[in-house]
């Protein structure tokens, strides 16, 4: 086809389209074994507390999450400022973290406001707070809901 030449589709009216057929299971039908239900139903043995995912970890990723950027109404974790939270089986809690950026006005009082809210954790012996730069923080690393908050999605 070369330039200006138009393409003619071809139209068929027609007054109706016959139903198609629905799928049905014929009361013979033999289910196969269903894998999920042996998972399911399968002992999951118990999890370490300070495994990773474990309950001391998810308390104080959820002790986390009660902290709010003084500039935005969104919560440190779900903002991307927690990039590791790890627990160790002492109860010894290290949480990498960043800033929005250096200049943030919260850059000297956050760590301190992070450590004290981790040790208030029930089992948490210990928390030490490291403060990264690299990777520098981008709106990239927000949670789908800190962006639905933000109204970015």
């Amino acid at each position: 086809m070369t330039m200006g030449e138009e393409k003619k589709i071809e139209v068929e009216e027609v007054e109706a389209v016959d139903t198609p057929p629905r799928a049905r299971v014929t009361p013979d039908f033999e289910r196969k074994r269903d894998y999920l239900a042996g998972f399911l139903a399968e002992e999951k043995p118990p999890l370490d507390p300070t495994a990773p995912g474990g309950e001391l970890q998810e308390a104080v990723i959820e002790a986390l999450k009660s902290i709010y950027d003084p500039e935005i109404p969104v919560d440190i974790y779900e903002l991307g400022l927690i990039y590791d939270v790890a627990v160790d089986e002492d109860g010894d809690a290290i949480v990498t973290m960043t800033l929005t950026t250096p200049n943030c006005p919260v850059a000297e009082s956050m760590p301190g406001e992070v450590e004290m809210r981790v040790l208030s954790v029930p089992g948490i012996r210990d928390a030490e707070v490291k403060l990264v730069w690299d990777p520098p923080w981008d709106p990239s690393k927000m949670s789908d809901e800190a962006r639905l908050e933000l109204g970015m999605l």
